[in-house]
Order: C-alpha cells, then sequence, then structure tokens
C-alpha cells in the first residue's frame, strides 16, 4: 500500500535531530519521504514520479510518529502462564511451576500463544520482538500470519532443542520472509555443559555471528558459575570465545566491572528486563554503569509469566525509575537515553538495522503517539512525557512494514481477537485442568 500520513509530529531519533511537523510518505514497506512538505515537487523529481497515488492519506491532527518500540528479550509463548504461578521464590516458579507445564506445551500450543503475545505487543506500540523460546517454526509461523516482525534467538541447552537445531534454524529463518530473522543463543551458562558451550562458540565463528543469551541474572547463577569455573558467567564465556563477534546478554544484572570492560570490548549489548527482575526479586541492573562504560543498553519485556505484561511504557519507566534509586541521584539515566533504548538500540542489538530510525529508506515500522490525552498535557517535554508519563492508551497507530496492524483500539490482523484468546482458554484448560 501507499500511505501518506500528514499534519503530523515527528521524532525520528536520529542523532541531533528534534521533533519536527511535517509528513512521512510510504510505498509498500519502506518510508519514501519524510520532511515537512516544502519540498514536494523535488522529492517527485528525485521518484520519477508526476504524483503519487494514496490507498489512505491520514491526518495525524499534530499526534507524534516515531520509530516502534523494539522489545529486545520476550518468551512470547508464555502467555499461557500469564498470572499462574506468581509470587513464589525463582528456583520454585521455573522448577515446580513454569517446567512441567511447558513440557506439555506443543509446537502448535505454541503458535496460539505466541498469537496472543502479538496482539499485546500491537497494543504497546511495540513493532519487533526478540523472542527465545521452544519452537522456532512455529514460533515463526505465528508471526508471519500476524504480520508482525521476529528476530528468533537460539534457546539451546541441556534439555531441549540442539546445536543442530540452532544452525538449521540459522540457515532457514534468515532467508524465510521480510518479516524473520534469527540469531546464535542458547539458554544460560548453568543450563548447558561445556562441551554444547564449545559448540555454540564454533557456530558464532563459523558465521562469525553474534550470540545471545541469559547472563547474570540472579547472584545465585553468577555464585554456582564462580564454583563451576573459577569466573563469573561472563569472564566464562568469553574465555570460551563465545562473544567474538558480538551479541550480548539478557538481563544483566550482577556484573562486575570486569564484565562490564569485556561487554565493551567485545562490542556486546545489555538487554535489560526491569518489571521481570523487580517481580522476581533478582535484583536492579547496573544501567548507570553500562553507560559510563560506553556499553549499549536496550529493554525487554522478558516473558508474560515472570512480568506479568508485555509493556514497553511501564519498562521504560522502571528503568530509569529503578536506576535513580540503586545510585540515589536523580539525576541518573535520562529518560530521552531511556527511550533510544527501546527504539534505536534494541533495533540494532536486534540486528535490525534498516528498522532504528525513520528515515528515507528506512523500513516503516511506525506508531503513532496520541498527544491528545489527559497524561500528555501540557507538552513540556515530549520524550520526557512518553518515558514518564506515557501508557498503552497513548498509541493510536502501530504499523509494520507498511501495513497497520493497531489502530485506535482496532486490531487489522488475520483473525479476531476473540478467536485467539478463546483458543488461548483451551489450551490452559487441557494442560493444567483450570480457566478462571
Amino acid at each position: 500500500m501507499n500511505i501518506r500520513l500528514y499534519n503530523a509530529r515527528i521524532l525520528t531519533m536520529e542523532e541531533g535531530k528534534d521533533i519536527f511537523f511535517g509528513e512521512i510518505w510510504i510505498e509498500e514497506d519502506r518510508i519514501i519521504y519524510i520532511g515537512d512538505g516544502t519540498d514536494i515537487d523535488l522529492i517527485f523529481d528525485k521518484l520519477g514520479k508526476p504524483c503519487m497515488i494514496w490507498d489512505r492519506e491520514i491526518d495525524c491532527k499534530a499526534n507524534l510518529l516515531m520509530p516502534g518500540f523494539k522489545n529486545a528479550h520476550t518468551h512470547s509463548g508464555m502467555t499461557l502462564l500469564r498470572s499462574y504461578a506468581d509470587d513464589l521464590p525463582l528456583n520454585e516458579w521455573l522448577n515446580n511451576q513454569i517446567f512441567p507445564v511447558e513440557a506439555q506445551m506443543t509446537a502448535e500450543d505454541i503458535y496460539h500463544l505466541s498469537r496472543l503475545a502479538v496482539l499485546e505487543y500491537l497494543t504497546s506500540g511495540i513493532t519487533a520482538v526478540f523472542d527465545m523460546y521452544l519452537t522456532p517454526l512455529s514460533i515463526a509461523d505465528a508471526f508471519d500470519d500476524m504480520g508482525m516482525r521476529c528476530v528468533q534467538v537460539g534457546a539451546v541447552n541441556n534439555f531441549s532443542q540442539s546445536l543442530e537445531l540452532v544452525e538449521e534454524m540459522y540457515n532457514k529463518l534468515n532467508n524465510r520472509s521480510p518479516l524473520q530473522s534469527y540469531i546464535i543463543g542458547f539458554h544460560a551458562e548453568y543450563t548447558c555443559k561445556e562441551a554444547l558451550l564449545k559448540g555454540i562458540s564454533e557456530l558464532a565463528h563459523k558465521y562469525k555471528a553474534p550470540v545471545f543469551t541469559h547472563l547474570a541474572e540472579t547472584k545465585a547463577e553468577v555464585l554456582g558459575c564462580a564454583e563451576r569455573h573459577g569466573m563469573t558467567p561472563m569472564a566464562y564465556l568469553d574465555s570460551l570465545g563465545i562473544f567474538d563477534y558480538g551479541g550480548g546478554g539478557y538481563h544483566c544484572v550482577h556484573m562486575t566491572a570486569e564484565d562490564i570492560a569485556i561487554m565493551k570490548k567485545r562490542g556486546l549489548y545489555a538487554v535489560t528486563n526491569p518489571a521481570s527482575n523487580m517481580k522476581l526479586a533478582s535484583g536492579i541492573a547496573p544501567i548507570s554503569e553500562y553507560l559510563n562504560a560506553g556499553v549499549p543498553v536496550a529493554i525487554g519485556t522478558d516473558g508474560p509469566a515472570s512480568n506479568n505484561c508485555l509493556d514497553m511504557f511501564r519498562e521504560m519507566f522502571l528503568v530509569t525509575g529503578l536506576a535513580k534509586l540503586k545510585e540515589d541521584d536523580a539525576s541518573a539515566v535520562d529518560a530521552t537515553e531511556v527511550l533510544k533504548m527501546a527504539t534505536v538500540n534494541g533495533a540494532r542489538a536486534m540486528g535490525l538495522k534498516d528498522a532504528d530510525v525513520l528515515s528515507v529508506g528506512k523500513l516503516a515500522d511506525i506508531i503513532m503517539i496520541d498527544l491528545n490525552q489527559p497524561n500528555m498535557q501540557p507538552l513540556n517535554h515530549i520524550p520526557k512525557n512518553i518515558v514518564y508519563s506515557g501508557s498503552k492508551q497513548n498509541i493510536a497507530m502501530t504499523m509494520i512494514g507498511g501495513k497497520i496492524l493497531y489502530e485506535r483500539g482496532q486490531f487489522c490482523v488475520n483473525d479476531s481477537p476473540e478467536l485467539i484468546y478463546q483458543k488461548a482458554d483451551e489450551i490452559m484448560k487441557r494442560i493444567t485442568g483450570e480457566v478462571k
């Protein structure tokens, strides 16, 4: 489709570029014009067209257009477990509640449960997710069918998946569709034998590829690795050459100065998950230390079993709020830096180089923030309003690849929300025997 978005405030998230009034033109899945509208004749000449025939022209009514949020760590299929096993210590929660249910989930279940997650992502202005879960092909089917951009990461461990599967998915999903890609990864140091980790390192070197994993999420994880290998998880994994081509870690809560120095040296991303880490009492990530060291930070929700909400607004507020508390400094982690984490940094961590900012030639992954809501007024500082007072109610539109999938409370996807909800209830009833 050809879509013209006009009469808009525009925040491109390009370095040093302020909000301006203008319009954006989309042809198929790409941005072909972005500007104030005064140079349209020159643009037509450059495009080699006398005019454009629009499928839709949308008056944005001075609302804000910006890049969509990137959820840089999640487990979409865990929607089944939302509010199923709350208020428990992490080990009990994981081993006694989560793992037994997951063992009963089929690939088809995860397909339907991932579609449920997509609906929630869209309401939060999330246009791409970095998903780690059990059945890569059914997950890819779910996201393709819903029109949602997804980067999957390998979840191999001692109990599920395999090195062979990770390599197969790396080759298959990186050539499947414009919405799909795949990054080498594994669950965590504490769930992988050394032979398995060395295999991951070999894959990274074979493909000169980045690697992502859960990293230093809890104190127990760090202490356990020190007992097994005499090093922190970061130092141990680096000693195996796993991060020689970049990548990063999810959570990164309990990191030493030496760990952070390794991250800087290897060009790694720290993907913080504040709501999940707070709810599971895992701790507060040292965001200020990452920023001071020049380590880029991205933001993820983690899965809906441990969050329980797939809401980027809440995550952004917690990133800066918890950092201020941790540092005892109200100036720590500026909100404008947090907005960059939620958009630009997330896209780059996920390898989505064409979805980081709004500019000509980039993917049309765009959201509209409704500024005509009480929580956005007055417009003293729009980016800070988004981080400190924004909420899902402000998402007026979510566009992915030039297609509007959510607009003013209505979903524009391939199935009705009611049928998706019903399917999730059926799966829950079959596995747990209860739906309340």
